[in-house]
């Protein structure tokens, strides 16, 4: 509760600028109104897992910066589905009006409470059988079969199945064993993620060629700069030193799994666009994460002087 009451204002300062700013950006440069929608979520949300193992490669993960990165991640990890549900919901109905995005709110919010209520009515009295057959061969098949029921109810209501396989997560977690969950899913979730990055590029024609290359070099530019003054204003506001400020400034470029969930919700003519600009954050943001250190040690100096 203290960090989330420390970290909010970072993350709708992270919306407005990486998504708000992003999207308007793109409307500007010719992109219509769903492409540009579409952009901006992609822009949106720093890469769980790519952040994550960077900070324990780096042993970074226990420091001050490290948890104020893990609890801005998490604020993502939290709006990126709801966000992706509206822009599956808009592409289905094909148009963006008032009545369109009250009929997609109420879905969400229907299906949020709904799941809240079974986790809290029926699987938290799952935790005698849990802490009984956690380790048996059909517990992961277990957690998976929730997972595909609450990601199918999700698509048969228009809304992204990502929504609903999360939902059936925060679910799960009420039986009290989560750690364990993780332990058995985690193997699975190693094997299986590789496959979407191959059918994401599998829907990519590199024939389509780039949109408009100054577009994607005016919102890689923006890319780096939306994300460092959410890394550093939002540091400063999360109580970061200067140094741990400036070093979470340059540790949260890189884009990952969310932007490919959403970049496959364009057409095929701007998936090669979105692709170019995962691809770019996604390394640009490992370099630039290796070199934070250093950088603060350096401007912390000049700043001394």
């Amino acid at each position: 509760m203290n960090i989330s009451r420390r970290v909010w204002r970072v993350g709708v300062m992270d919306i407005v600028l990486n998504f708000g700013v992003s999207f308007g950006l793109a409307y500007l440069l010719g992109f219509d109104l769903i492409a540009a929608l579409i952009i901006g979520g992609v822009a949106y949300a720093t890469s769980s897992s790519i952040t994550l193992k960077m900070l324990e490669d780096s042993k970074r993960l226990k420091s001050p910066e490290g948890e104020f990165k893990m609890a801005l991640l998490v604020f993502e990890d939290l709006a990126a589905p709801v966000m992706v549900s509206f822009l599956a919901g808009i592409i289905v109905m094909g148009q963006i009006t008032p009545q369109a995005v009250l009929v997609i709110f109420v879905k969400v919010v229907l299906l949020t409470v709904v799941s809240i209520l079974i986790a809290l009515y029926g699987f938290r009295r799952l935790d005698l059988f849990a802490s009984r057959y956690m380790f048996k061969d059909f517990m992961p098949l277990f957690a998976f079969a929730v997972g595909l029921i609450f990601a199918g109810i999700a698509e048969a209501l228009d809304l992204s199945k990502l929504l609903g396989a999360f939902l059936a997560g925060v679910m799960l977690s009420e039986i009290g064993a989560s750690k364990e969950f993780t332990k058995i899913i985690t193997p699975v979730k190693d094997i299986t993620l590789p496959f979407f990055f191959i059918w994401f590029g599998t829907s990519i024609t590199l024939g389509t060629g780039i949109t408009s290359p100054l577009a994607l070099v005016v919102l890689l530019a923006w890319a780096l700069a939306g994300k460092m003054i959410v890394g550093y204003l939002g540091g400063r506001m999360y109580g970061l030193s200067l140094k741990g400020s400036i070093r979470a400034a340059f540790s949260l470029n890189q884009r990952g799994e969310f932007s490919v969930v959403i970049a496959a919700l364009a057409e095929p003519v701007l998936r090669f666009f979105l692709g170019i600009y995962v691809v770019v954050t996604a390394i640009s943001g490992v370099y630039l994460f290796g070199w934070a250190p250093r950088i603060a040690d350096r401007l912390g100096r000049r700043k001394v002087k």
